[in-house]
């Protein structure tokens, strides 16, 4: 199964995943995301000052007002 990054405050996501047989991985630091198939962010962080690194080569989801279960759907379209 994919393995997925999810940020630390996405706990209902992280869950959601896990239910659906994904292996979760905590994003507390950017090398986190490293060998990921999906990562999943808040969007509150994003490219604040501009700056953008490269740190995984799969697919980022942005979560900001989606439910875990639109999430899902979406860590799903990009993980086949």
């Amino acid at each position: 199964m994919a393995r997925i990054g999810v940020e630390q405050s996405l706990t209902q996501v992280q869950e959601a995943l896990r239910e659906q047989g994904y292996e979760v991985t905590e994003l507390k630091q950017e090398s986190d995301a490293q060998g990921c198939d999906c990562c999943v962010v808040t969007g509150q962080d994003e490219n604040v000052m501009g700056i953008q690194n490269v740190v995984s080569q799969g697919s980022v989801i942005n979560a900001h007002g989606l439910s875990a279960e639109e999430v899902c759907r979406q860590v799903q379209s990009k993980v086949q």
